[in-house]
């Protein structure tokens, strides 16, 4: 299997007689993280995220990009998935969290995901659908626990990242995968928590980032490096965040969570008020990488739920394409926000 090059640009894709296999989880104890830290799942996931990362600083939500069909395809399936939503309302039930419809949408997702992904591939792609579905299933949150956490928006990039090995995306896709699919994705995930109730996956409260999501934060912050106008200061001003959050992903995360949660920001949501202190969008960024790698991805409980493929293999990575030491390595440093 090829690996990501260091430029972190070009995703590889995998040649026309590769064997799919259904993956499955692998990461059974902490011991197996070292594991996982050292396969070519970690660096390609990786890779992934910082090439997407790349490709959409200084670019709005609105950006004219170039998209090939299945981009489109893509988005319709979403639609579906919401529509879903409408067909199967919360049931009346005393408790507070955990909508038990959701187990009717997520058993309308397993019954008929696989079509939908068929819909959405060329028919010489149907031969991945085996492998790639399981990411899909794993994307939307866990239909015994009703949550959903960062693992599951993981499942979902690993979803887009086999996306682009088999080819299904082009190299040209990247931008319009971050800022037209996992877009749409959030406000589907979205509208699943607050109609279902769904609660945070293992959250560490005011402590994390946010209760639900971390990526949008990442990407997000890309989006805003080298804007004229909006610093990281601002993203507490809601003037600022309602002009602004229907182009940029990073304040679309905050009005959404002013929405969910009372009282004061800075106490509701400690870490991100902490990152308002930061003076550029870049350190922003490359501080939150930093986080994601820390926080998510070296976790065990997330990262036991990882399902491994032939795509996302536990197997050893050759080479270490992603550097040690390298600017995404440098932590936050926050200072107290501007008044």
């Amino acid at each position: 299997m090829s690996t990501w090059k260091e430029s972190g640009k070009e995703i590889p894709i995998t040649p026309d007689e590769h064997e799919f296999i259904v993956p499955k989880k692998s990461i059974k104890v902490p011991a197996d993280m070292s594991a996982w830290e050292k396969s070519e799942a970690y660096f390609e996931y990786l890779g992934f995220v910082l090439a997407l990362n790349e490709s959409v600083q200084g670019k709005a939500l609105n950006i004219e990009c170039a998209q090939s069909p299945v981009i489109g395809n893509v988005i319709a399936m979403l639609n579906e998935f919401d529509e879903w939503i409408t067909q199967i309302p919360p049931t009346n039930q005393p408790q507070r969290f955990g909508n038990k419809s959701f187990r009717i949408w997520y058993e309308r997702l397993q019954e008929h995901g696989m079509d939908e992904l068929q819909k959405v591939l060329p028919k010489e792609l149907h031969r991945a659908v085996p492998e790639i579905i399981q990411y899909l299933y794993e994307s939307f949150g866990n239909p015994t626990r009703i949550d959903y956490g960062t693992g599951h928006e993981m499942a979902f990039l690993m979803f887009l990242c086999c996306m682009f090995k088999i080819g299904a995306f082009k190299q040209d896709d990247k931008v319009a995968v971050v800022v037209k699919i996992f877009n749409r994705y959030l406000e589907l995930v979205r509208r699943l928590q607050l109609t279902y109730r769904m609660e945070p996956a293992g959250s560490h409260g005011v402590w994390s980032l946010d209760d639900y999501q971390f990526v949008p934060f990442i990407w997000g912050s890309a989006q805003l490096v080298g804007h004229s106008r909006i610093e990281p200061r601002h993203f507490v001003d809601p003037e600022i965040v309602e002009a602004h959050s229907n182009q940029y992903m990073f304040l679309g995360c905050i009005e959404f969570i002013s929405k969910v949660k009372v009282g004061p920001f800075a106490e509701h949501s400690n870490q991100l008020w902490n990152v308002s202190g930061v003076s550029s969008w870049s350190k922003v960024n490359s501080g939150l990488i930093k986080m994601y790698k820390a926080e998510v991805l070296a976790k065990f409980p997330v990262i036991q739920h990882v399902l491994f493929g032939s795509l996302l293999s536990i197997k050893p990575a050759s080479v270490h394409p992603i550097g040690r030491g390298s600017r995404q390595d440098q932590p936050i440093r926050p200072q107290p926000p501007s008044k």
